[in-house]
């Protein structure tokens, strides 16, 4: 089964990357150097920032639905992410990482949970969008729990 992924888009985030330290903090968010070239994956590329590069962390609500399963949590976004990863290729910021995987009805509701191991999670994701239930996944980072990204059929 062909697989889409999906980055967020970097629109909203952009006005964020202009305020003071002091107008983060007010706001629950924070702005980091990544001090190595692994560790901070950025949810708009779905990629792992270089060493140096600047980056925000922020709540983020990953899933708005009126539902028990309304979640938010907190997510790296990297200065210069440009464009939303949209691509049928597995993102590189799962090859590395244990993945917690959700899969999730039209109303939101949870159907399913698993866990694989980044570059294993494609056969989980497959599986999961078979159902006919099943109409989107969440991906989280299993260790953190962080957001990763939302997977759909291709």
């Amino acid at each position: 089964m062909p697989l889409r992924y999906r980055g967020l888009s970097p629109e909203p985030f952009r006005p964020l990357f202009e305020l003071g330290e002091a107008q983060l903090q007010a706001r629950g968010m924070r702005r980091v150097i990544a001090d190595a070239d692994w560790g901070f994956p950025c949810r708009v590329s779905l990629g792992d920032a270089a060493k140096g590069e600047t980056l925000l962390l922020l709540p983020y609500t990953h899933q708005p639905a009126d539902t028990p399963y309304r979640a938010s949590g907190p997510i790296f976004v990297r200065k210069c992410a440009a464009k939303a990863y949209d691509s049928g290729a597995l993102p590189p910021v799962f090859r590395r990482r244990m993945l917690s995987v959700r899969a999730y009805d039209a109303d939101g509701m949870m159907l399913a949970a698993d866990l694989a191991l980044g570059d294993d999670a494609e056969a989980l994701f497959a599986s999961l969008l078979a159902r006919d239930d099943a109409a989107y996944l969440h991906v989280h980072n299993a260790k953190r729990g962080c957001y990763a990204a939302r997977v759909e059929r291709g």
